[in-house]
């Protein structure tokens, strides 16, 4: 696949395939967000950002493995993001933020180009918004030590890939284990739960194409 990213642009602009698509990647048992929110209180909003970079060859986005700590998320693989804070108005500008301060990109050079369906995670109580960017030059990462091990750029060509989504189990607590879940093999990393949702349906956002 050869996408450009005015084509990616253009196919943000249209009906997005939503909540049918995270579907499709979400664990076993988990619902609709706009059904699970009905019951929600005191819900987290959050933002989360899928960079789109040229290669040499075709466009490349990027994922960060986060540090260990004492959290639902700790040591995940998943796309720079975090919460909305006080100061900023606009959720748009958490996930640049957050994206800057995790992957060390320079904040001037992300145009935002769309974004994509929220998705509501029940086990940390967050709404989170995903929002595509460009960025037009080599990256140069300077992850936080303290929030970041790895990042860790992909083809964004592959998530078209049927041989890259499997199942496994996956343990998430020392007494507790997700049976078949389904993820993306990213570079042989397991990318599942909320980032596989949101992956999925840029995956479907591009088989449009």
């Amino acid at each position: 696949m050869n996408i450009t990213i005015d084509q990616i642009r253009t196919l943000l602009l249209k009906d997005l395939p939503g909540e049918d698509a995270h579907i499709r990647m979400s664990p076993l048992g988990r619902g609709r967000s706009s059904e699970a929110l009905k019951n929600a209180t005191d819900v987290r909003k959050s933002a989360v950002a899928i960079v789109l970079f040229d290669n040499q060859v075709s466009l490349s986005s990027v994922l960060i493995q986060r540090s260990t700590y004492k959290g639902v998320h700790s040591g995940q693989v998943c796309l720079p993001g975090g919460k909305k804070e006080d100061f900023e108005d606009f959720l748009h500008e958490t996930a640049l933020r957050e994206c800057v301060e995790e992957t060390g990109l320079n904040g001037s050079e992300l145009e935002l180009i769309g974004e994509l369906t929220p998705v509501y995670i029940p086990v940390s109580n967050h709404h989170v918004h995903p929002y595509v960017f460009h960025y037009p030059s080599t990256p140069l990462y300077k992850p936080d030590p303290r929030e970041v091990v790895e990042v860790i750029p992909f083809g964004v060509a592959d998530l078209i890939d049927d041989a890259l989504i499997k199942r496994t189990d996956i343990l998430v607590k020392e007494d507790y284990t997700l049976k078949n879940v389904p993820y993306f093999d990213i570079e042989g990393r397991i990318v599942w739960g909320a980032t596989a949702i949101i992956l999925n349906e840029l995956r479907e956002v591009l088989q449009r194409f």
